[in-house]
């Protein structure tokens, strides 16, 4: 089946580049060119994935990323332009799953919407949960629960508490966990892994300012604790 893609982009020279490259890829590619035409699109259509600018002309992609998030886990890859790293760290905040600045090329663009696609919908046992005291990780249903509340993560967040817990009790770098979670070798900024870990931390720790599940090792990393309650 072919996968459906809601661009939200006002750049019409941009948004043309871009739908006929992924059209060329497959992709059948469904674009908005405003914030409110985007969320509007998407409340009414079902889409595997979204690409999202980051300055829209009528709001900020930031709160356009908000608002779906708030109803939906469809993977969001965002479009930065301002060249600023905070507004990178926002964005997975506020629950991006990557992102990618402008200008950019083509198959980059495409080899990042590829790797969120999978992560969304990769396969898995139908029994094959995690379990660490409360906490459980249901690779078949790609969820998370606490006590048995499900507790929302973008499907990034997913696979990186996956990967942590798949090496339970071993100090994984930043670099290890994202040669694991990418397609390729893709410019990465160094604390993006550290936002991830925030918003998983946020989910799934009774005190995410004292972690007991997620715990930083200084200079090296992150470590998934084996013994939980």
């Amino acid at each position: 089946m072919t996968d459906r893609i809601l661009l939200i982009e006002d750049d019409a020279r941009l948004a043309e580049m871009v739908r006929d490259y992924l059209g060329e890829a497959g992709f059948r590619v469904a674009r908005a060119a405003s914030g409110n035409s985007g969320l509007a699109m998407h409340a009414r259509e079902v889409f595997d994935a979204i690409v999202l600018d980051l300055m829209l002309p009528d709001m900020d992609g930031l709160d356009v990323c908000r608002q779906i998030r708030a109803r939906s886990a469809t993977p969001i890859l965002m479009l930065t332009a301002r060249g600023d790293a905070m507004d990178r760290v926002i964005g997975l905040e506020m629950g991006a799953d990557d992102y990618l600045p402008k200008p950019f090329e083509p198959r980059e663009l495409l080899a990042r919407l590829k790797a969120i696609l999978r992560r969304g919908a990769a396969p898995a046992r139908k029994d094959d949960v995690l379990r660490f005291g409360s906490l459980e990780i249901d690779r078949a249903a790609r969820e998370v629960r606490l006590a048995g509340e499900a507790r929302p993560l973008t499907s990034y967040q997913f696979e990186l508490l996956l990967a942590l817990a798949e090496h339970a009790g071993r100090v994984m770098s930043r670099e290890v966990l994202m040669d694991l979670l990418r397609a390729g070798p893709l410019e990465a900024f160094d604390r993006s892994i550290d936002v991830h870990v925030s918003r998983i931390r946020a989910a799934i720790e009774d005190d995410p300012k004292r972690p007991r599940r997620v715990i930083t090792v200084r200079g090296a990393g992150y470590v998934f604790a084996k013994a939980q309650d």
